[in-house]
């Protein structure tokens, strides 16, 4: 009997010597539980995770961000971030939708790395899977990382100012530090260790969260005293979402279904759930009761701190910077924060800064002390790369992530200033007060639950009227229902 064997699976053009199928299919899930954490979980926990009246702008602007990202990365952004050297920290921009481009091999052209005297010690970067995988991948991290930015700015930020930031900032700010640290940049050659994204992603949306709240300016004042979460269990189930996906965000960047792959999954669960179950036993020892969403906030923390290191560090690494990640951010937002007038004034609203960027500098800054140099060899460029704590030169990396930070930082705060004045000079930054005193239904005509309440300012036009001896007249209702008073 004859048998048939799809084209796919024969040793032709679909299926060229180069390409590994395994490594291939596995970066496509990584990169969609990366794109899950996005969409849909971060639409989730953004969407429950504040005010009622903000459910929707919330959850809005993440599915924007995500959109939006995707047709820049594709049409200028990626070659800007993977592509070959216009400067050492910025890559030629071109679009990535050519046929010819996207179905070859896999390469980062700027990421072979020489000695001093010219010669190679690493050769450039040739994954075993088609480009198109490569641009889909990156494209997540892109993604999450406007996403992450837009936490510090929810509950005020004018919606057409987010619509004109995202593909701006992604421009002039990711794919800057994209391309210095995993494109082939001046930092990757100089040996800055960022596994996954400490320092590309986290404290990137972390530090210009911070700034973009400064210059947006600050929630309602009542807004700001009360703003609890309109749904708690959604917000768990975005916060799964985000925690699950995550074995995609570290897992996915050895390029391969690797040893090492295995290695950053199981280090990333690790340090999590230390940094967790910290966060949550200090909320006990000073508040008395363990908060949910702090809960969360420390599981956050705990991700983001093992993200620059997570293929790269020991199972005991993992649970040490899982504690200090569940210690020095809880500090500086529940004691620093309130001591600091800086701190106080910026309205950042869920607390980007403390759960991204200061993780983040601190995962990157152990990074330099517990990398482990046979782990450091199945991944780095740099060779004899390793932490301080294994002695000889591995001070001198401790030294390179301090001064990777401080690029990142720098560098981030500086064009996201420049892009939110650019901005304001033709559209408002923050929404109007009556915007602000509303919410949703003002901004979007769209709320989140058939109810009144919550402390909007109550307005007959927008919300109907409501009488309790009179249901089913239908007077005022208009499409939403009876409104309900709370």
């Amino acid at each position: 009997m004859a048998t048939y064997v799809p084209t796919a699976y024969q040793n032709g053009t679909t299926s060229p010597d180069w390409l590994n199928k395994g490594d291939n299919a596995w970066q496509m899930v990584s990169a969609t539980f990366v794109g899950m954490q996005s969409m849909p979980g971060l639409v989730i926990l953004y969407g429950s995770i504040v005010k009622k009246k903000w459910a929707v702008n919330s959850a809005f602007m993440a599915l924007y961000a995500f959109s939006a990202v995707m047709i820049c990365w594709v049409t200028w952004a990626y070659k800007m971030a993977f592509g070959h050297k216009l400067l050492p920290f910025w890559g030629k921009a071109g679009p990535a939708l050519g046929q010819k481009y996207l179905i070859g091999a896999a390469h980062l052209p700027a990421s072979q790395h020489n000695y001093h005297n010219g010669t190679v010690e690493t050769p450039m970067l040739t994954p075993l899977f088609p480009m198109a995988t490569m641009v889909y991948f990156q494209f997540s991290f892109a993604a999450i990382t406007l996403i992450l930015l837009a936490g510090s700015v929810l509950g005020r930020m004018n919606i057409k100012a987010w619509m004109a930031f995202v593909p701006l900032w992604l421009t002039f700010s990711y794919t800057v530090g994209a391309f210095s640290l995993w494109g082939g940049g001046f930092l990757f050659q100089w040996g800055v260790i960022d596994y996954s994204g400490g320092y590309v992603i986290h404290v990137s949306s972390g530090i210009s969260g911070f700034t973009a709240a400064y210059w947006v300016g600050p929630r309602l004042t009542k807004d700001r005293e009360r703003f609890p979460p309109n749904n708690v269990l959604l917000m768990l189930a975005g916060a799964g979402l985000l925690w699950m996906g995550w074995s995609g965000f570290n897992g996915g960047d050895p390029y391969a279904a690797n040893i090492d792959s295995s290695m950053a999954v199981l280090n990333t669960n690790i340090c999590a759930a230390t940094s967790l179950l910290v966060w949550t036993c200090l909320d006990v020892i000073f508040f008395g009761k363990p908060s949910v969403i702090g809960a969360v906030q420390g599981m956050i923390t705990g991700l983001v701190c093992i993200t620059p290191a997570a293929g790269v560090v020991q199972g005991w690494a993992a649970i040490a910077m899982g504690v200090l990640s569940g210690i020095i951010p809880w500090f500086t937002m529940m004691v620093l924060h309130k001591r600091s007038t800086l701190l106080q004034k910026v309205d950042d609203t869920l607390g980007v800064f403390h759960t991204h960027a200061v993780a983040g500098v601190l995962g990157g800054a152990l990074t330099g002390l517990f990398a482990e140099p046979a782990l450091c060899s199945l991944f780095l460029p740099v060779t004899n790369s390793k932490g301080a704590f294994y002695g000889g030169p591995g001070g001198v990396q401790f030294l390179k992530q301090l001064a990777g930070a401080c690029f990142i930082i720098g560098w981030n705060v500086v064009a996201t200033s420049i892009i939110l004045l650019v901005i304001s000079l033709v559209i408002p930054l923050r929404m109007t007060d009556e915007q602000l005193l509303i919410g949703d239904d003002a901004v979007h005509g769209e709320e989140a639950y058939a109810l009144w309440g919550d402390g909007e300012k109550y307005d007959n036009t927008r919300h109907g009227l409501y009488d309790d001896t009179t249901h089913g007249d239908g007077r005022g209702q208009g499409a939403r229902g009876v409104t309900i008073e709370l």
